[in-house]
């Protein structure tokens, strides 16, 4: 899915091995703003603007930017093949740049031709696209020749990891499911980063061996199509109905959410942790742990600044949380909102490790680490590069689902 700074966090407390000056691993600080008033930006959604979760986040961005510069946004919502099966992102770049559009942003990695496409007619146009690679140089699809064309996305494996560790320290069956979207390098990543972080607070806070269970089902695309993928209504319902008593979403809307409130109210002792958009818990507040959120707004708006201030460079930037704060909407690219079905005790135990991600006493990209196959990942104490984990190719040891829709 989808796809940073004037202060640069330091991240010698990286949860991986990062490397700052190929991946532009900057913060998402801005402290000034430039005058956008007469200017137009152009934002494409793959869902819809309201949906509680990856496209709102987005869509809400947008709006920070306008009231940050005075820039006018142009939106359009739900560009995807089941919603607009006529339409083509390279078109609605088409349209927007003859609406005086200054600057695009595509915000879905679904987008990649499209988006790719219209870079190439568009030369002159900045232009981002929130997931993608092609702007890293050392990364698989680099694109030199796509000067207008950059990348930007969070380094969610922190929120991803801070949500398995809440289900660890909540479950009381030790049974896990994860509700995923489609499969890719990114998918595979973002689940793998919270059977981690779950893992190692089921045995390092709750006290338990390795006897975590750990299950992904995907869907098979970022939210309900309705004769495309598998309801994910269904999939949580049938997650409960095994044994499971936490549900983590990685898909861009809230129906694990919606389903453990309503086995909630019903009596069962159920949770689950939706995704992507910092208000989701509020679909049904006591079921939900908490959230792992992207802030678009302060990347997108440095974006914005070196338009409006001709110094715009197409980079590759992946950002992470501002660890001071990482909450804080004017700094901080991923957050964690705890949800009122966090106990007293969980929260304690959780905010000690959120802590130890931040200083680096918690370093879970460290081998040994093996794929589901049982092939090596990582060697003991060896730790996670950027790309090994950017273009993760199978889910890790322990995690019962397919890596691969094959």
């Amino acid at each position: 899915m989808r796809v940073k700074g004037l202060l640069r966090l330091v991240f010698i407390f990286s949860a991986f091995a990062l490397v700052a000056t190929a991946c532009g691993d900057d913060s998402t600080t801005t402290t000034t703003s430039a005058s956008g008033e007469g200017f137009k930006f152009g934002m494409i959604l793959v869902g819809p603007q309201n949906d509680h979760g990856w496209s709102q986040a987005h869509y809400e961005a947008g709006q920070y930017l306008e009231q940050k510069t005075g820039a006018t946004m142009i939106v359009l919502d739900k560009v995807n093949t089941a919603d607009r099966p006529e339409t083509t992102v390279d078109q609605v770049i088409d349209d927007m740049v003859a609406q005086g559009a200054g600057l695009i942003f595509a915000t879905s990695d679904d987008m990649k031709d499209g988006v790719l496409l219209g870079a190439e007619r568009h030369p002159d146009v900045p232009m981002i696209w929130s997931s993608g690679d092609n702007a890293w140089a050392d990364g698989k699809d680099y694109r030199a020749d796509l000067a207008n064309l950059g990348n930007e996305m969070g380094r969610m494996e922190y929120g991803k990891m801070i949500a398995g560790c809440a289900a660890a320290l909540t479950s009381e069956t030790g049974k896990l499911g994860y509700l995923g979207p489609l499969i890719n390098d990114e998918t595979r990543r973002l689940a793998s980063s919270v059977f981690l972080g779950a893992d190692y607070c089921w045995q390092n806070y709750r006290g338990m061996g390795d006897d975590l269970s750990f299950s992904v089902n995907w869907i098979g695309f970022w939210f309900n199509i309705p004769g495309f993928t598998l309801d994910p209504t269904l999939v949580a319902n049938d997650f409960f109905d095994g044994g499971v008593d936490v549900v983590i979403s990685g898909i861009d809307t809230t129906e694990a959410l919606v389903v453990a409130g309503q086995r909630a109210a019903a009596d069962e002792s159920v949770w689950a942790i939706p995704y992507d958009f910092e208000g989701a818990c509020a679909e049904a507040p006591n079921a939900c742990l908490g959230v792992p959120y992207f802030n678009w707004g302060p990347a997108y708006l440095r974006v914005l600044n070196s338009v409006l201030t001709d110094s715009f460079s197409a980079d590759f930037n992946w950002w992470g949380p501002d660890w001071a704060d990482i909450n804080n909407a004017d700094t901080s690219g991923v957050g964690w909102e705890a949800g009122a079905g966090l106990s007293a005790d969980a929260a304690a135990s959780l905010d000690e490790f959120i802590a130890g991600l931040g200083d680096g006493s918690i370093n879970l990209y460290t081998g040994p680490l093996n794929y589901q196959d049982g092939t090596p990942f990582l060697a003991a104490g060896e730790e996670a590069t950027d790309l090994q984990i950017w273009y993760m190719p199978q889910l890790l040891e322990g995690m019962v689902g397919a890596s691969s829709a094959g």
